[in-house]
């Protein structure tokens, strides 16, 4: 077997048909994927069902912060939602991670598909009610279908033990990079259409259009659009998204719960540092996916068309970061060294963006010519969200095919919903505390984040070099 820390990356590698079910390595474990019909198209199918569901995701992104912002509450509010989103996330993950373990992948992938897409109909009506019953309705029906959404969030946990059931170990890298790329492709599309649907002119026409029973707002239809993004997942699952053969055993995790799954990962010496790492990071990357929208609001003057346009452009880097680089990379560097440098990479992205705002005055004016729009400011924060992407892209692939090594063939959903669930924890705790940090210093949620990112490059340092020395 190779070591679980190498993994080819090449899309021919990640479809499963090097390596046949029978072949096994030096401990006698089987290489190759449970039976499908077709390993490839297998694939291609849950890689493009998460990618139309994180479009319908990312949709909603660009208008969250300003659809609080509606209601006329405090910004805290903003990170409070965001948490809802993960709490239910962290408790629903390892739940539906295990379930899949037992009853299937693509019926926990369809139902959790179907329901997200009701939750995402609710919430675009969250305007409707505040109209009719007050403020006080609106937030609960925010904060109420936002959660519901969150919880059906958790099949991550699914859709990435399903890519490890039709792949190999040894070329998990390049196809779990592949589910990150299609994660970071949603983002690419998502907020352009969140953004574009939130335009004046786009929501008049809708207004002139759609009856009167569905309500026509900037922060109405991306809601809706997201509904349907998630329907047509389940369509397109239902379709063509086969279920595979494999080993339902379930070990150790058909045989607790979900409190004792997170207690056996903490105990486990494999497991217990990848739970932490995924926890710290999104602890960490909280400050940007809560507070960034607001930051260029007020730094830059953004609405949530630039803002979306500034999402769009993370999107495309994380695709190619994501889809290629980092599985390329993984050929020849470990997955524990990849961890650490991206921690480093990340940390220093997060320091930066907060200086952008400020960059202009302290260089005192200078042009940097092209159009008017590209001015300094600008110019560093797109530096600063290219780091950023390829920061997150090396750490979360790489954590993702360091799970996957660490867990059985019949556990591969446990181990992945407990550290998704690890990660929706970190995103739980994250939002409200950076929402806080933000309304005492704009800088503070980025540079808090960059401190957390300290104990995962060293952590990881040292495992790496214990690795290469032994």
């Amino acid at each position: 077997m190779t070591h679980p820390e190498a993994g080819a990356a090449s899309l021919d590698g990640a479809n499963g048909s090097a390596a046949s079910p029978s072949e096994e390595d030096s401990e006698g474990r089987s290489l190759g994927p449970p039976a499908v019909s077709n390993p490839r198209r297998a694939l291609a199918v849950v890689i493009g069902v998460v990618f139309i569901d994180l479009v319908g995701f990312g949709i909603v992104i660009p208008i969250l912060p300003f659809y609080v912002r509606s209601f006329g509450v405090s910004d805290a509010f903003i990170g409070l939602l965001a948490a809802s989103y993960s709490l239910a996330q962290f408790l629903a993950a390892p739940t539906l991670g295990r379930l899949s373990d037992r009853i299937g992948r693509r019926p926990v992938l369809l139902a959790s598909l179907a329901t997200a897409g009701v939750a995402w109909v609710t919430f675009g009506y969250a305007g409707e009610s505040g109209a009719r019953f007050g403020t006080t309705a609106a937030l609960a029906t925010l904060f109420a279908s936002r959660t519901l959404a969150g919880a059906m969030g958790g099949n991550i946990a699914a859709a990435q033990a399903y890519v490890a059931d039709i792949t190999p170990r040894d070329r998990r890298a390049g196809a779990l990079g592949l589910v990150g790329a299609s994660f970071a492709l949603g983002f690419v599309f998502g907020p352009a259409i969140g953004g574009l649907l939130a335009a004046d002119p786009v929501v008049a026409r809708a207004d002139a259009l759609l009856p009167a029973f569905v309500p026509a707002t900037p922060y109405s239809l991306p809601s809706f659009a997201a509904a349907g993004m998630s329907f047509l997942a389940v369509g397109v699952g239902g379709l063509f998204l086969e279920e595979p053969d494999r080993d339902r055993s379930g070990g150790s995790a058909a045989r607790t719960t979900a409190i004792g799954q997170f207690r056996e990962a903490l105990d486990s010496v494999t497991l217990r540092p990848l739970t932490v790492a995924y926890f710290l990071v999104a602890v960490a990357f909280a400050g940007v996916q809560v507070m960034f929208i607001p930051y260029v609001a007020d730094a830059f003057g953004y609405d949530a068309t630039a803002a979306a346009f500034l999402l769009t452009y993370v999107g495309v880097l994380g695709a190619v970061n994501q889809g290629v680089l980092v599985g390329r990379l993984s050929r020849v560097v470990p997955s524990r060294t990849l961890v650490a440098a991206g921690s480093v990479v990340l940390g220093g992205a997060l320091v930066a963006i907060p200086t952008t705002g400020v960059v202009d005055r302290v260089a005192g004016g200078v042009a940097v010519g092209g159009p008017a729009w590209l001015t300094l400011p600008l110019v560093c924060l797109l530096v600063a969200l290219a780091a950023l992407s390829l920061g997150n892209a090396l750490v979360n692939v790489s954590l993702a095919t360091l799970v996957s090594a660490s867990a059985g063939d019949a556990e591969q959903g446990a181990a992945f919903g407990v550290t998704q669930g690890a990660s929706s924890l970190g995103r739980t705790v994250g939002p409200p505390l950076m929402a806080v940090l933000y309304t005492v210093a704009v800088a503070s949620p980025f540079l808090v984040g960059a401190v957390l990112l300290v104990p995962v490059a060293v952590a990881f340092g040292r495992r790496s070099a214990v690795v290469r020395t032994a």
